[in-house]
């Protein structure tokens, strides 16, 4: 079996592409369930800690029958502020096992953030843009070990 966790998103089909966003949101969902294996039941705000990583912070906004909306984000304290970055909110199509990026937050404190929107700017608009990122960043998650569960 091919593990979809191995795979370069870009390399599945032509990037840019209707079909590779598709193909994107589809990676997205197989690694968010990867970072919360029970999405379809959790509701409210959870908090994943490992060691020598932010604490992430995962808030479902809103629940429908095929749908879960949910922020994923960083904080951080500077100058007496609470920052979040990244800052994403991102839609789980459970009927579909699709997940979308719909907002990033626009100046990021990383610069392989940075670096990342820039580089796909021009790539199928914002969607992609804001869906490799999404991808990215869910890797990096599950790499460091963050897990959501249940309280």
């Amino acid at each position: 079996m091919l593990l979809d966790s191995i795979l370069v998103p870009e390399t599945i089909v032509r990037p840019g592409s209707f079909v590779g966003l598709m193909s994107m949101y589809e990676s997205n969902y197989l690694r968010l369930l990867h970072l919360i294996p029970e999405l379809e039941r959790l509701d409210g705000c959870f908090r994943s800690r490992v060691a020598g990583d932010c604490d992430l912070y995962v808030d479902i906004l809103e629940r429908s029958r095929y749908t879960v909306t949910m922020s994923l984000t960083y904080y951080f304290e500077s100058e007496g502020c609470r920052n979040a970055d990244p800052d994403m909110l991102v839609r789980a199509y459970m009927d579909g096992q699709l997940a979308e990026a719909m907002n990033l937050g626009v100046e990021h404190r990383h610069a392989e953030l940075r670096r990342l929107v820039r580089g796909h700017r021009m790539e199928l608009g914002e969607r992609w843009r804001r869906n490799v990122v999404l991808n990215k960043w869910l890797d990096y998650l599950i790499e460091q070990g963050h897990l959501i569960l249940e309280r």
